[in-house]
């Protein structure tokens, strides 16, 4: 089941897609795994680490096709790029067998429900910061970061993934090279930033700046952009409006409002409430109704996938 829909991303035709949620929290807190350098990737080595990821996936997925809409599902290969695998003592040999497994793992899941032709599952390829996402303290300029990020893109590029999708993302020239790798993979590449309490990216860039400084770079080549790892109440009055906004599609939020030094330092999963993240969302996209791809991150795990899922596909009139 090669790439199904690579050449043609469901997720763009604006209507509702869910995403899956914030699996390394929810395997850390929820489940009782160990996660080193917070990287999830390692459970594929794992007989229960691989039976907790599947089962995973498929809570997302099921929450979709109970509600007739596609999903997004990320491939737990957010730190399994060079710097951070070493970190853990994964070799360029190891990173490259994780990787593939990781989308070995998603392609099975999405065997399970080719029947369910009103729910199409995208499998994506998640690609991290090379620094902390938190506070980043080297900043690579665009040549630097698209060859760093080109060796993860191209093992990715060559399984079976629709696209692949850089989150948590903390400024504009890591994002440029990172859609400049993946066009020369030929793969279609999604750039979601995070931000401050103030709505920022952690080096000062507003959301539009970036959006727009990635696009001038690269001609546009991101499919779309997306905002993930904070809270709406940081992020909502800042995002774009206008063409740049138009650009601005996913929407993945902290169930938390703690800041990322706030986050950093507390001993507890705060995951929030579940029907209030879901209303953040609803007034996300009645001021941004482009925004049409919803899942979460920190704090978030399938219940509030399914809130989100039962507040805007019941305003939305969908079943």
């Amino acid at each position: 089941m090669k790439d199904v829909y690579r050449s043609a991303l469901p997720q763009l035709s604006g209507e509702v897609f869910l995403t899956d949620s914030g699996l390394e929290t929810d395997l850390i807190f929820n489940e009782g795994f160990d996660l080193p350098e917070f990287a999830s990737f390692v459970l594929v080595d794992d007989a229960r680490g691989m039976a907790a990821l599947e089962a995973y996936f498929r809570r997302h997925a099921d929450i979709a096709v109970r509600h007739g809409c596609g999903v997004i599902l990320e491939a737990p290969t957010w730190r399994a790029s060079r710097d951070w695998g070493s970190r853990i003592g994964y070799p360029a040999a190891d990173l490259r067998r994780v990787n593939e497994s990781a989308v070995g793992l998603l392609t099975r899941v999405r065997g399970g429900y080719v029947d369910a032709a009103s729910s199409p599952v995208v499998v994506s390829g998640c690609i991290g910061p090379r620094a902390d996402a938190y506070s980043p303290a080297d900043r690579m300029p665009e040549d630097r970061a698209e060859d760093y990020h080109a060796e993860q893109i191209g093992i990715l590029a060559a399984t079976d993934v629709d696209l692949v999708h850089a989150m948590t993302i903390t400024y504009a020239a890591e994002a440029i090279g990172i859609a400049r790798a993946a066009a020369r993979a030929g793969v279609p590449a999604a750039i979601s930033f995070t931000t401050e309490t103030d709505g920022r990216l952690p080096d000062g860039t507003s959301l539009t700046d970036a959006v727009a400084a990635v696009d001038e770079a690269t001609g546009g080549a991101p499919v779309y952009y997306g905002v993930n790892c904070a809270h709406p109440s940081h992020f909502g009055p800042s995002l774009p409006g206008g063409a740049t906004g138009a650009r601005v599609r996913s929407v993945r939020a902290n169930a938390s409002r703690k800041s990322h030094a706030e986050l950093d330092e507390s001993p507890a999963l705060d995951d929030g409430d579940p029907v209030e993240l879901a209303g953040d969302y609803l007034r996300l996209r009645a001021q941004h109704p482009g925004i049409s791809i919803l899942g979460g991150c920190c704090g978030t795990d399938a219940r509030h996938v399914q809130a989100i899922a039962d507040a805007v596909l019941t305003a939305t009139g969908a079943p």
